[in-house]
This record gives C-alpha cells, structure tokens and sequence, in this order.
C-alpha cells in the first residue's frame, strides 16, 4: 500500500537524479496515438503493456519460419541532431530492419524500437516515433512496442539513440537466398537516391570537418537542396517493391541482397553459392551527385567508395532471366526505380566488375 507520508524536507528524487516520469508519461500517451495507425488484425495488445502480441496466421502459413533483424540508423542521427529534425531517420530505422527480412523471402510482421536519451523531449520523441510508424506503415508491418530508455549521466542531455527490432514469416521452403542462384540469372538494382544509413561517418568527415562545409549550404553548386537536406534524405523501403517483385516473378525471385555496410560487393557476395560469380557492369546505373562529392572533396577513391557506400544501388534482386521483365515491372509499380546492373556466371563466390 503506498504511503501518505510526504517526502522528507531535501529528500532526494528520481526527478532531481535527472530522470522525469511525467515526460514519459506524456510520450507514452502521445506515441500511443501514433502507434494505433500502424495496426494489423493480428496485433492483439496495445501500447503501454509489458509485451506486444501478434497472432501469426497459420491460415496464411502453414509451416511457418520466423525470421528476426535488428539495427539501427548510426552517425546520420548526428545529422538530424545538429539540424533539430528527426521525422526522417525513423523511416531509416524502419528501412534498415525489414529490408533485411525480405532478403530470405520474408514477410514482414511487426518491429519494436528502443529509444535512449539523454533527457526525454517529449515532442522530439513524438517526431521520431512518427518517421517510425510512417516507416512501418510503408513496409505493412506493425508497430507493437518499444522501449524509452533516460540514461541521465551516461549520455549527455540532448544525446538520442534508437535501435529497431523486426520480425517477419516465410513459409518453409519458400526462403530466398544462395541455394537458388544459378548461372544465367539477371542482377536487378533496386535504386537508392542518396546514402540511406550507411558511411555517415566518412561523409561527415570529408563534408563538414575537411571541406568546411554546412548543412544549410548547397549540397552542391547549382543543387537546390541544401546539404542537410541531401544528408536527411530517408531511405527506401524496399520490402513493398521486393515482395511485390516476388509475387510476379513467382519462382523467378532467386536472392536479394540489401546493400548496407560494406558496399554493394561485399553483400552481394553473401547470396552467391561458391559455383558462380557475379559480375557488375559499371555505368550500367546513375550514381547520386552527393557520392561524387565525397569523393572529390575527400580524395576517396574508387574502391573504397564503392566498399563504404551504395553508390546508388540499395537493393538487388537475383532473378532468373525469363522473370527479368515481371520483377521489374512489379518493383516500378511500388514506386522503385531499378536498372539491370550486371549477371551470374560460371565462378567461385565472387563478385567482380566487368
């Protein structure tokens, strides 16, 4: 039973440690309204419990595999932080998290974020949360928890962090990945306009501390955004346009490789068996201005360019030549650009540019 004695004259509380309960109490509320417009039916809580529950159907999958994927948006939330806009990197969070999933074939289902702060905003929390339920409502899953973590002492007052965690179902012997890749499948890039979440850290090197440039100037000369609006560009989702790709190509859909950090190389090598290679034709896609800019300004080169960054392929699809058209055409019905961007043929595992 709680007590009615009132606290001791100079006694000390969680809100004096730096810790405001009535803030969490006003986010929880305001994000709770947020969260709603991501429901499924299968979602069967609501916010502010201790678990969210989902109810997979298994009218839908009889043999169902659950497939899991966490991360989050790195150094490009020093960008938000440093222009006081966060609507955008809670799409990123989003993109970061199912994209993976769809790569195995995977629907996705529902995320949770885990929000840390220095001190809870309120309305800086409620403009993150809404980039998340924008994100989540994109990708057809939905939002069914998280966690808001005040870290007084640990992290400094107007020091955020989030990390996002999804999970999505494939049935049984549907999964997508190197088993199916065969020599004669097509590459098809799912285009990115800008650097999604990946090498931020280098991009802000080279543009902000080495070129001496600011966010509210021309990302480049002539550019009618600015830096910072080039830099908050929000990533695509691509599990509508994959899934969708998928449907259409029927078993022609073979791989997907989300192109994060290490480079389009790098992922891309982790769909192929070690009987064949792929081989990427340069030129075959247009690489966004800002990539150049950070190479020219930075003295980058080449390769390593292309092992940070996506240099404007977020996504490909490994699909079977006769199935080419129907992907494509089902990729561009969901909004997504994509380009043929190279083939598989006979090799070892490796990725190599022709």
């Amino acid at each position: 039973m709680a007590s009615s004695r009132p606290s001791r004259p100079g006694g000390l509380t969680y809100a004096g440690s730096g810790v405001d309960l009535g803030a969490a109490e006003e986010a929880v509320e305001r994000i709770g309204r947020i969260v709603r417009a991501t429901t499924r039916p299968e979602v069967l809580s609501s916010i502010g419990g201790f678990g969210g529950m989902f109810a997979l159907d298994t009218g839908r999958y009889s043999n169902p595999v659950l497939v899991s994927s966490t991360d989050g948006v790195g150094t490009k939330l020093l960008v938000a932080k440093a222009l006081d806009r966060y609507d955008t990197v809670g799409i990123d969070l989003v993109a970061m998290c199912v994209d993976d999933l769809v790569c195995v074939g995977a629907e996705p289902l529902f995320l949770l974020d885990y929000v840390a702060v220095g001190r809870l905003d309120p309305d800086r929390l409620a403009e993150l949360v809404e980039g998340i339920a924008a994100g989540c409502l994109r990708a057809g899953c939905a939002l069914i928890g998280g966690e808001t973590a005040e870290h007084p002492g640990a992290m400094a007052e107007d020091d955020l962090d989030v990390a996002g965690f999804a999970v999505g179902v494939v049935e049984r012997g549907e999964e997508l990945g190197a088993a199916l890749v065969r020599r004669g499948d097509v590459l098809v890039g799912l285009l990115s306009p800008g650097l999604r979440s990946n090498g931020y850290s280098l991009a802000r090197r080279v543009l902000l501390e080495r070129a001496g440039r600011t966010l509210g100037d021309p990302a480049w000369p002539g550019a009618d955004r600015t830096l910072g609006e080039v830099l908050l560009e929000p990533s695509v989702i691509y599990a509508p346009a994959v899934r969708a790709a998928h449907r259409a190509a029927g078993g022609g859909l073979h791989a997907c490789a989300h192109v994060t950090g290490g480079g389009l190389a790098a992922n891309l090598a982790r769909v192929l068996p070690d009987d064949v290679d792929a081989v990427l034709d340069a030129g075959s896609w247009p690489v966004p201005r800002i990539f150049g800019e950070i190479a020219r300004e930075g003295g980058v080169d080449d390769e390593e360019m292309a092992r940070v960054f996506n240099l404007g392929v977020g996504m490909v699809l490994v699909v079977g030549e006769d199935h080419v058209d129907h992907a494509r055409a089902a990729a561009h019905d969901e909004g997504v650009t994509t380009a043929i961007i190279g083939g598989v043929v006979e090799g070892s595992g490796s990725v190599v540019d022709r």
